[in-house]
């Protein structure tokens, strides 16, 4: 799958700062640069996905999320909140908190379904220590979450159409990416 870029780029730092660099912030949600052990980010459950209740509610619950290509990929059990909200709505939100970035993804989640792919972040995932492996057009493994309910778990692909990260270290600033 080709790489998302940003198409637009929004300064929104009220500090004379500069934009920030979509490469810092790329690099961060892809685990690129090494943090320390319990520092937060991608190498711990610091990624929140935000969906909506038929009611019009916010729903928002922590998940394994992983950036690849542009796009965050997180799995989710078929009767749980957050996909029965996804089949009604598939925007939403996702949030992750590192040590020197906070950032948030706005798009639409689909359900990947292709073999090729499920292989692909399956490995991903296993690679990272959980043993998820490819099953029956969804992913399942030993063990996953408390809060993730039985095996089989649908993968979602988050497509980015905004993406906000304000700097908690230097360099400092406030930026948005917009995705065509």
């Amino acid at each position: 799958m080709e790489p998302l870029e940003p198409t637009a780029e929004r300064n929104l730092d009220g500090y004379d700062n500069p934009p920030l660099a979509w490469a810092r912030v790329r690099d961060r949600l892809t685990g690129e640069i090494p943090q320390a052990p319990g520092t937060g980010g991608p190498g711990r459950h610091t990624t929140w996905i935000a969906t909506v209740n038929p009611d019009g509610r916010p729903h928002v619950v922590a998940v394994g999320g992983q950036w690849l290509d542009g796009r965050v990929y997180f799995t989710s059990g078929p009767g749980t909140r957050k996909s029965r909200n996804l089949i009604l709505d598939p925007h939403c939100t996702v949030s992750v908190a590192t040590d020197e970035l906070d950032i948030v993804v706005e798009g639409v989640a689909d359900r990947v379904t292709d073999d090729a792919e499920l292989e692909r972040i399956a490995g991903v995932y296993a690679a990272g220590g959980w043993p998820a492996r490819a099953e029956g057009g969804a992913l399942t493994a030993d063990y996953s979450a408390p809060s993730a309910g039985p095996p089989p778990w649908y993968l979602y692909r988050v497509t980015p159409r905004t993406v906000y990260a304000v700097a908690a270290a230097e360099p400092w600033g406030a930026t948005r990416w917009d995705f065509a």
